[in-house]
């Protein structure tokens, strides 16, 4: 007879990642500019003493899902991979993203690392389909932030729309370029 370390000593361990609701932290309130969502946001991250990465899911119409803690680091950086940050905009069905995270130091200049994260992210979501709307940097009273679209480092990248069909190039394909030319279907 089989002892029961010998029944599971091939079986393979189970593991799962599910979406936990905790209780509420911000509002039913849309998030249209980088004050709304410091205001949703900002304070809680501004209590923190180290760097917090968090990211805000958000619907359709601009109202938070969810927002979920990405990283909690040390007093002066926060490491975050792009798989935790878009894990629970995955499990949301999030439409759009912003980051946020939290500057101890109260000096709310991005480091360089800062930027090289909103770089890839963008690039991420750019892959999954959800966009970073923003990427924001809170600090000290939560009175003042860094608003990477704001500055303009984060800019929002147009869909060409082609009108006239003479100006349609039937043979290039143009599926995953910087810009996105329509074209009509071929009837058979």
């Amino acid at each position: 007879m089989a002892t029961v370390k010998e029944v599971y000593k091939n079986q393979l361990d189970m593991a799962s990642v599910r979406l936990v609701k905790d209780k509420p932290l911000m509002s039913k309130t849309p998030i249209r500019s980088p004050e709304d969502a410091v205001k949703a946001l900002g304070e809680y991250l501004c209590q923190m003493d180290r760097e917090v990465i968090c990211v805000i899911n958000l619907r359709t119409d601009g109202i938070p899902i969810n927002c979920s803690v990405c990283s909690m680091g040390a007093i002066d950086q926060a490491i975050a991979h792009p798989r935790e940050i878009m894990k629970t905009a995955i499990l949301s069905n999030a439409v759009n993203i912003v980051m946020m995270h939290n500057h101890p130091s109260s000096n709310l200049n991005p480091s360089k690392e800062d930027t090289m994260l909103t770089d890839r992210m963008v690039t991420v979501c750019e892959i999954l389909g959800i966009p970073l709307v923003d990427h924001i940097i809170v600090g000290g009273d939560n009175s003042e932030y860094f608003s990477f679209r704001e500055k303009g480092i984060l800019p929002m990248k147009a869909i060409k729309l082609e009108s006239d069909y003479n100006k349609l190039d039937m043979n290039t394909p143009s599926v995953a370029e910087e810009h996105v030319t329509m074209r009509p279907r071929r009837h058979r």
